[in-house]
């Protein structure tokens, strides 16, 4: 029996330009994403059998069944002849705009390619397969950049991914409203979807003074459409933004979490302390952007 263990981080639109829409109706995007050290914790193991547990304060009875994406992305990547069990321990809310359906899938997937090296004998490191490029992308658009969980550009569909070296590692909150809001329903309240794409990139991109200045010129298309639907997230960033240590704040995704961007950890605990007095009843996280240092599968024991 070989059991892993995954990190699967919480993705972040620092940026998200709509800059066009496919003959077959997907929306072309223009984003700089980047990933938290705040995420949902995948247990997958070769002993039988076949379920998927979930627990953690995010959990859900519906998250266990067969329609899950998870156990959609393990009957594509894995051999059906092998026991496969997966535990999901859930910290992000659902339908958030942080991906966490996405990163819990791509998750699933540098699981599966560390239990299938083990299994044939070889190193513990993986390396995303390209030729399950665009299976990744049928699972979700936000699938391919949660597999790499790496700072990037990505444009299109999802499928251009240009990785950005020497991000700075940026202290955030997290702020969800405890309220789901429909991706769908936003991007057809979005009036015009052939939209500029981002400028170009400050001088010093790894200065956190120029790149929050910077990200202040740029835009989340879907923000505007997604508070005409859900109000509340209006509520949201004037709350954070409330802070004078906040130095930036905008939508996620198509919402409803929004992020604040700090100058050091210690002000972002505050500021999350703070929130979650105010308002108890919201989702409320501090961290920073780093979750590309952390989802490295990790071997827990391998026994015959």
């Amino acid at each position: 029996m070989t059991t892993v263990e995954v990190f699967a981080p919480a993705k972040i639109n620092l940026t998200l330009h709509v800059t066009g829409q496919t003959p077959n109706g997907y929306h072309m995007l223009d984003s700089l994403v980047a990933f938290a050290d705040i995420g949902d914790r995948i247990y997958l193991s070769t002993k039988g059998p076949a379920v998927l547990d979930v627990t953690g304060p995010e959990a859900a009875p519906d998250l266990s069944s067969l329609d899950n994406i998870m156990w959609y992305t393990a009957l594509q990547f894995w051999k059906p002849d092998i026991p496969l069990s997966m535990a999901l321990e859930k910290h992000l809310p659902m339908a958030s705009g942080i991906g966490g359906g996405s990163a819990d899938a791509a998750a699933t997937y540098r699981g599966i390619l560390l239990l299938r090296n083990v299994a044939e004998g070889g190193a513990d490191a993986i390396v995303p397969q390209p030729e399950d490029a665009r299976k990744l992308l049928q699972i979700g658009a936000d699938v391919p950049m949660c597999v790499m969980s790496e700072t990037a550009r990505v444009r299109g569909i999802g499928e251009w991914i240009d990785p950005i070296a020497d991000f700075p590692k940026l202290p955030l909150v997290l702020v969800n409203p405890r309220t789901q809001v429909s991706t769908q329903s936003v991007f057809t309240q979005l009036a015009n979807k052939e939209n500029p794409e981002m400028s170009p990139w400050p001088t010093r991109l790894d200065d956190p003074k120029e790149l929050i200045a910077w990200l202040g010129q740029q835009r989340n298309d879907l923000q505007a459409p997604a508070i005409a639907d859900c109000p509340v997230i209006a509520e949201v960033l004037d709350a954070v933004t409330t802070d004078e240590t906040c130095r930036f704040a905008r939508m996620s995704g198509s919402g409803a979490t929004c992020f604040g961007l700090y100058d050091d950890l210690g002000a972002a605990q505050t500021a999350a302390e703070r929130l979650t007095v105010e308002h108890p009843d919201w989702w409320v996280k501090s961290g920073s952007l780093n979750g590309g240092d952390l989802v490295e599968p990790q071997l827990i024991r391998s026994t015959t």
